[in-house]
């Protein structure tokens, strides 16, 4: 699918006027745009609830465009995007707007030359997904009247709160939309190091040949933000730290690290290999949880020099919440690859430095020759950075020059955006272009969010039943978290590795 171009559309908007739409949408339009990587036939519609032009809607873009590309914004490439850009106003409840919507796309198809090609972001809350979906279907959005052209669906996360409202989410939306016009969108999915996970594995017989339990000590996954929960409140009083992140984010982080080589390249053998990894996770039983799962919530503390107050202090946020801000928890993959071998998943806001990182650990040497007369040697480690450095990160050990016959760890670091902080595009730029070319890849199928969706419930309902872990360990802002998630390693003699390297 890799070499498909992208074919003339019309994309539309629902949640025109949001967050989204103007500092990640806009943006990677604008980008693509500027690379000349749109389709020559293309238009946007926002739909929102506001009441506003589409001059007016244009304008109320710009600023939050040009926040996101900075020094790339290109005067030129703007004002012939936002030509193509449009708005209508109405509730998503209301069927008289998708008529107008209807007729209004029915114009644009024959000004723009789309061909009934249609794309449908929804870009809005959670409730609204289903709603949405159906109304489309309901007033002939889903295929229009000369029954030419595609219709493809793109959902932003939460898909669900849990297994059981996941499950009632899908069947409204593959009762209007297949599976392969329906784009469960994972924007971690999108970023350039992420994609290089299976490249590093798979292209070099240097690491896919230690890539096992042979080998591999530990994997470390971690996810760590100094942000705390910012606009998000409603949101984020909802799903926390395991709905958020470990549900999507992580649990694809793991899979792509821990899976088979797929018999192809192709969309669906590298989703079947993704899956099996999910099965093949060790069942979290209540004392499991208890013991495996490590839960917290920041309080007042220090970032970046300055005060930053609770979580229970936000705006928005209940004084006595048990929403967790912290995850920390052991996995298991029971397979003949990693058997034996735990990975370690830790995410958190309010933390002492953003990073998202994979690090291997690989295994000591036996206790002869240098690690006989020279002790414990610094372990090898690689690192797979994702952001904000992105690159991958080699430490091994050699002799330390000179006369000193002692051993010390050197590295190999290499950062393909470290002198040039845009040369990675953006994981939003990726991902419409996906949609545009009906690549699927990148996004996940309905299985890779069933079992994920069984995984994190067994440990919702733990934290639900047993009083002991109901409430989250509060941890001071600025920290790493609550001292529990060191000590989750330290018992089996490990310990974090610091973000970045």
């Amino acid at each position: 699918m890799a070499g498909l171009q992208p074919v003339e559309a019309v994309l539309v908007i629902f949640g025109g006027t949001g967050d989204l739409t103007s500092r990640k949408l806009i943006p990677a339009l604008h980008n693509l745009k500027a690379k000349d990587s749109l389709p020559q036939h293309f238009a946007v519609i926002g739909v929102g609830r506001r009441q506003l032009s589409d001059q007016e809607f244009r304008k109320n873009l710009y600023p939050a465009l040009r926040q996101a590309v900075g020094e790339n914004l290109r005067a030129d490439t703007w004002a012939e995007l936002q030509e193509r850009i449009f708005y209508r106003r109405f509730d998503f409840q209301d069927e008289r707007g998708y008529r107008v919507l209807r007729e209004f796309l029915e114009q644009t198809d024959a000004a723009y030359q789309t061909g009934g090609n249609r794309i449908y972001y929804l870009a809005v809350a959670p409730e609204y997904f289903g709603v949405i979906v159906e109304k489309l279907y309901a007033n002939g959005l889903v295929r229009n009247r000369s029954g030419q052209g595609w219709q493809r669906v793109v959902i932003e996360k939460p898909f669900g709160r849990d297994l059981a409202t996941a499950r009632v989410l899908n069947r409204k939306i593959t009762a209007v939309f297949s599976e392969k016009n329906t784009f469960r969108i994972d924007h971690y999915l999108g970023k350039e190091m992420i994609q290089n996970i299976m490249v590093l594995r798979f292209a070099n017989p240097l690491f896919e040949a230690v890539w096992n339990n042979k080998y591999v000590d530990n994997v470390q996954i971690s996810a760590t933000e100094t942000v705390g929960v910012e606009n998000r409140a409603g949101y984020y009083e909802q799903a926390g730290a395991l709905r958020d992140m470990l549900q999507n984010h992580l649990l694809q982080l793991l899979t792509l690290t821990g899976m088979e080589p797929p018999v192809s390249l192709t969309t669906e053998a590298v989703r079947d290999e993704k899956v099996k990894v999910l099965r093949s996770l060790r069942a979290l039983a209540p004392e499991r949880v208890a013991g495996d799962v490590v839960r917290g919530q920041y309080g007042p503390g220090r970032i970046e020099g300055g005060q930053v107050a609770a979580y229970r202090e936000e705006k928005g946020i209940s004084p006595s919440s048990d929403t967790e801000t912290f995850l920390a928890l052991k996995v298991e993959i029971d397979n003949f690859r990693w058997a034996g071998v735990p990975f370690y998943i830790r995410t958190g806001k309010r933390l002492r430095a953003k990073s998202t990182d994979v690090i291997v650990q690989f295994k000591a040497l036996p206790p002869i020759l240098y690690v006989k007369e020279h002790g414990e040697l610094e372990p090898n480690i690689l690192i797979i950075r994702i952001q904000p450095k992105e690159g991958v990160y080699f430490q091994f050990n050699a002799k330390k020059p000179g006369m000193d016959p002692s051993i010390s760890p050197v590295k190999m670091d290499f950062c393909q955006n470290c002198d040039f902080e845009n040369n990675s595009p953006e994981a939003y730029e990726k991902l419409l272009l996906d949609v545009m070319r009906g690549d699927p890849t990148l996004f996940t199928r309905w299985d890779e969010v069933e079992y994920s969706w069984k995984f994190v419930d067994q440990i919702a309902q733990t934290w639900g039943e047993d009083q002991r872990i109901s409430s989250p360990v509060p941890y001071p802002a600025g920290t790493w978290g609550p001292a529990a998630a060191g000590e989750l390693l330290a018992r089996d003699g490990r310990a974090w590795w610091s973000p970045g390297g």
